[in-house]
């Protein structure tokens, strides 16, 4: 067991590694061994747990860098181990975890915590797998001639996918992992002759125990893949759930607004058949307008052509008129001209009556005068008496 890579045991590196390589074997198997004659799952006070966390520990501070920090030099396991979380991301979840643990105050606390929560995980061999298989990013945390970039580090990562038949319960967050000293106890791997008859015992027992044991896990196997299957089809189920409650909802909001497109149409439908009716209406009023504007049109033009004729019998009657106008204006001329020798004639008639009236009024003078003078001469002759009453005779004629 111990003489892994002779030829290179005077490299003071290579012979680490091979120590620790070593060391993992034990810690592993008799982790493995003791596990299973336990019988029950493991926790924190573990004592095997307990070293296989320590050699754990020494396997992954092996060639790592010195940090330079405000407190001096240092070495970090946080660093390497935080780059698993990119590398796969189910890792998230437990970095996550191990940064939200209150109690933890140190880079070394938070590796520990990380390494334990992987373990429960059953993870831990496919997350430092998928780490050793970057060694363009270890590079920047590890020396040259580290175990993780070296064949050893490949070795004892297969060694720790045997660790997945262990189940343990740790409790993280209540246990100080910031000052917890790892020092490996040698004793546990030392052993003597009435150890080695036990350990033949109890490799038969074990022997019997891991073919119940493979029995089982052939059977958990096949448990893990109906229920992996299940779970599939659990997921698709749920996907398939989910996407038709959504497509329910968006087919329930499509009925809501199909709905209120209902009602609006409806609305709408209302709306054109009032308007529609409006305008039948309306269209019936302008039929009827049009019907007795029509017909008012034909009693219109039959006045008008009875009017017409009224005016051609009328223009015929002025026509008429006229020529008697115009007789009667040729009559008014001469009537005129007769009016004027009446008037003329009146005139005259008037000046002659007047001329009369002047003569009969001076006639009447000279009578007067004749008559006075007399009885003037009367009065004077009173001889003479013939002769007198002959004067008064032929004056009075």
């Amino acid at each position: 067991m111990f003489g892994f890579f002779p030829e290179a045991l005077r490299d003071p590196m290579t012979m680490e590694r091979a120590n620790l390589l070593n060391m993992a074997k034990l810690s592993i198997k008799g982790l493995i061994e003791s596990a299973l004659s336990f019988g029950r799952t493991l926790d924190s006070d573990y004592p095997p747990l307990q070293q296989f966390f320590v050699v754990m520990e020494h396997c992954l501070k092996h060639g790592l860098r010195m940090k330079k920090s405000f407190l001096g030099f240092n070495k970090s396991l946080w660093g390497p181990l935080e780059l698993v979380e990119k590398l796969c991301p189910e890792a998230a979840e437990i970095s996550a975890s191990v940064r939200d643990l209150p109690g933890l105050k140190t880079p070394l606390g938070r590796a520990r915590a990380w390494l334990r929560l992987a373990l429960m995980q059953k993870r831990l061999a496919d997350y430092l797998r998928l780490l050793i298989t970057r060694k363009d990013l270890l590079s920047d945390f590890y020396e040259n001639s580290a175990l993780m970039l070296e064949e050893e580090g490949a070795v004892i990562v297969g060694l720790l996918v045997g660790l997945n038949v262990i189940d343990a319960n740790l409790c993280v967050k209540g246990e100080d992992l910031d000052s917890q000293v790892g020092v490996i106890d040698f004793s546990m791997y030392l052993k003597n002759d009435i150890d080695d008859y036990r350990s033949e015992e109890r490799n038969s027992q074990i022997a019997s125990i891991l073919d119940q044991k493979n029995y089982v896990e052939e059977l958990n196997r096949q448990l893990n893949s109906t229920v992996h299957g299940l779970q599939g089809r659990v997921d698709s189920l749920e996907k398939s759930n989910s996407k038709l409650i959504e497509e329910l909802a968006i087919a329930k909001n499509n009925i809501i607004k199909l709905q209120e497109e209902n009602q609006q149409l409806r609305s709408e439908n209302s709306l054109i058949l009032l308007k529609a009716q409006q305008h039948l209406e309306v269209h019936r009023f302008q039929v009827s307008m049009k019907q007795e504007m029509e017909l008012a049109m034909k009693l219109l033009e039959k006045d008008i052509h009875e009017k017409q004729d009224t005016l051609i019998g009328l223009r015929q009657q002025l026509d008429e008129v006229k020529a008697i106008n115009v007789e009667m204006y040729q009559k008014m001329q001469e009537m005129k001209k007769k009016n004027d020798v009446i008037s003329r004639l009146e005139e005259k008639t008037n000046q002659i009556t007047a001329t009369m009236k002047q003569l009969e009024q001076s006639d009447k003078d000279l009578l007067s005068q004749t008559r006075t003078l007399a009885m003037s001469f009367v009065k004077c002759a009173s001889t003479d008496t013939e002769h007198q009453y002959k004067l008064v005779k032929d004056i009075s004629f």
